[in-house]
């Protein structure tokens, strides 16, 4: 019994990484309809933010955690300016090209400064309390409340704030909502931000807890918080959350009953079999077709 809560705690850190880097999935596409592809190398450029603050500057937590999230918001805003927006009357395909390929530049321009993997030191005093056999960790403690907080800040500002509700206008109909006088530029900037902060949270996270990192680590991670949007739901905020959980629950359960190198095959065949039965994701529903 221990040895299962001990596995479900794992599960809970890494979903919580999981489930902020498919909100960034989730948000672009329920706004835009576009799957950003470079939304994984935002979360690896959060990483090396972390390792910039914590091994270079010396910086405690939380300006750690500043930087990396407002670092990667301004790197997705510019992205979207530079290289999202003048392809939005473009085909889709052109939108998806580009990512990649913004995604590839990111990864070799990193690989340029940093060509090895690179040793994250702590940026706090990991404290881990024992009992019962049970082990939990203060990283783990703060990696799930840290994501939790997160995820229900994005919740509120969607479902509370004017900008949400602009970004819900803008995912509903982009040219009504400039009619009425939304400022669609403005409001597709801020999603790219939020997803954006989210993923560098992510990747901070993430490099605090397996404290070593290169330049490729957001494209396996990437692709697998994009399953955990797809599973729940893409556009979906409360998909992308759930799909993050269960993506890492399903992993560590494998990595228990199974070799580890089974994880991925069976993290990949999840997503097929679930578009097979459900291929809207758990919460997912088909967008209307305006004519």
């Amino acid at each position: 019994m221990t040895y299962l809560i001990q596995q479900s705690l794992n599960a809970l850190q890494l979903g919580s990484v999981y489930a902020l880097i498919a909100l960034g999935y989730t948000m672009v596409y329920g706004v835009l309809t576009m799957i950003n592809f470079a939304h994984g190398d935002f979360f690896m450029v959060g990483a090396f933010l972390c390792f910039l603050s914590v091994a270079r500057l010396h910086l405690p937590f939380v300006p750690t955690l500043l930087i990396s999230m407002a670092g990667v918001a301004l790197l997705a805003v510019a992205v979207e300016v530079s290289a999202y927006r003048p392809l939005r009357k473009a085909p889709r395909v052109s939108a998806i090209i580009t990512a990649l390929g913004v995604g590839i530049f990111l990864e070799h321009f990193t690989l340029a400064l940093s060509p090895y993997p690179l040793h994250i030191p702590p940026a706090f005093e990991n404290v881990t309390w024992n009992a019962g056999g049970l082990a939990v960790s203060s990283l783990q403690v703060v990696t799930v409340l840290l994501s939790v907080g997160l995820m229900a800040a994005l919740q509120f500002v969607v479902a509370r704030t004017p900008l949400g509700i602009a970004m819900r206008a803008v995912s509903w109909d982009r040219d009504t909502a400039s009619l009425l006088g939304v400022p669609v530029n403005r409001v597709i900037s801020a999603t790219f931000a939020i997803g954006g902060a989210l993923g560098g949270a992510a990747g901070m996270l993430y490099a605090l807890s397996y404290p070593v990192i290169d330049p490729y680590m957001g494209v396996l991670v990437g692709w697998k918080a994009f399953i955990s949007a797809v599973v729940g739901g893409i556009g979906d905020i409360r998909g992308a959350m759930l799909g993050g959980y269960i993506l890492a629950a399903v992993e560590i359960a494998v990595a228990v009953a199974l070799p580890s190198t089974y994880r991925d095959f069976v993290a990949f065949s999840l997503l097929i079999v679930l578009l097979i039965f459900r291929p809207y994701g758990i919460f997912g529903r088909p967008r209307p077709q305006k004519l």
